[in-house]
């Protein structure tokens, strides 16, 4: 589950990473609270902030422009190409499956290498205090990164690989809209711009589906288990959970779109769920923030569970009733929430 949108409420000196002042009872970090308003959907439109926020998340080296670098290398060099995907073989879809596994793989084995074992930012802008859960039967292997880890690679690959699958033979076929970048170059920029906007609201809707009592209790609280979540957590779900969040690829059966768009849509659902659940705010580099990773925003979602059901780029938390700023006052109401769902 990805949330990508940069982070608008952050300490005003990038170089102190953990500030005193932003770190609390509950918390090793956390950003400026209570947290403010980034959507880019507000009224009236403010037409400085949405150039400003094109240029951070487009013109920079942000997580959303190195998740289309890697689109595009999936596309030139390690992907199959459409034409062989106009009939089922076992050699194409084997090598997607191997090629998916390995994405998965590098970006969260990597991140969990850099933050946990190697340490390489210890507890700057990281937001819980505590490490990743060993020796406990809360976990089917006890262990969380090995549970996690289970079902990243386990029912995460093999679904994620089954729907590209399934949205490249029909778009091979003609069965979906294509198109190139050359016949409709406005529109193929513009997807790109607006798949991560289309992820978060088919995001929100399914998210809220799977907090209702029935699925969370049989499906959804697997995830949860990640009350301190890690990289391997961000793609660790129930094999229902996986089918459901990835259903948002189906845009590509009736939008056209280019495979490019199909690669860059893979990449934001699979690695980047491990990009945004890192546990930290950002990556630093010389004690500057380089690149936006987790979200406090997201982080309350999972430790209070019944709020930020969406992420911060979409409205729908705010308009529902359901977003958690980090104040004590909506901790209280989030509970309360929780107990009339529950019992």
């Amino acid at each position: 589950m990805t949330d990508t949108t940069p982070n608008l409420d952050r300490v005003s000196d990038p170089a102190e990473a953990t500030p005193m002042e932003n770190m609390s009872r509950d918390w090793n970090y956390h950003p400026e609270l209570p947290l403010d308003n980034p959507s880019i959907f507000r009224w009236p439109p403010n037409p400085a902030f949405l150039a400003g926020w094109l240029a951070r998340n487009w013109l920079t080296l942000s997580e959303r422009v190195l998740m289309l670098g890697l689109a595009l290398l999936l596309y030139f060099l390690f992907y199959p190409s459409l034409e062989t995907a106009q009939s089922f073989a076992f050699g194409w879809i084997a090598r997607i499956y191997v090629v998916n596994f390995a994405i998965i793989a590098l970006t969260a084995g990597g991140l969990h290498w850099y933050f946990y074992i190697r340490k390489g930012q210890g507890n700057k802008l990281k937001f819980e205090r505590r490490a990743q859960g060993k020796n406990n039967s809360l976990w089917d292997f006890n262990d969380q990164v090995k549970d996690n880890m289970f079902w990243s690679l386990g029912s995460g690959v093999a679904q994620l690989t089954l729907f590209q699958v399934l949205t490249m033979w029909l778009m091979a076929n003609g069965y979906s809209p294509t198109i190139t970048f050359s016949s409709n170059p406005v529109w193929f920029l513009a997807f790109l711009v607006i798949l991560p906007m289309w992820s978060a609201f088919h995001f929100y809707w399914v998210h809220r589906l799977l907090h209702q009592p029935v699925l969370y209790k049989r499906v959804h609280s697997l995830h949860h288990r990640n009350v301190n979540i890690g990289p391997w957590s961000g793609f660790a779900m129930h094999p229902v959970e996986h089918f459901i969040y990835l259903t948002t690829l189906c845009i590509h059966w009736v939008v056209a779109s280019h495979p490019i768009h199909l690669y860059f849509h893979i990449v934001f659902q699979g690695p980047g769920a491990a990009m945004t659940h890192t546990g930290y705010e950002d990556l630093l580099i010389k004690d500057k923030r380089r690149l936006a990773l987790g979200t406090f925003y997201h982080q309350l979602h999972h430790r209070y569970y019944e709020c930020n059901y969406g992420n911060q780029e979409m409205p729908w938390d705010r308009w529902f009733g359901t977003f958690h700023d980090g104040s004590p006052e909506a901790t209280a109401k989030t509970r309360a929430r929780k107990k009339r769902m529950f019992g």
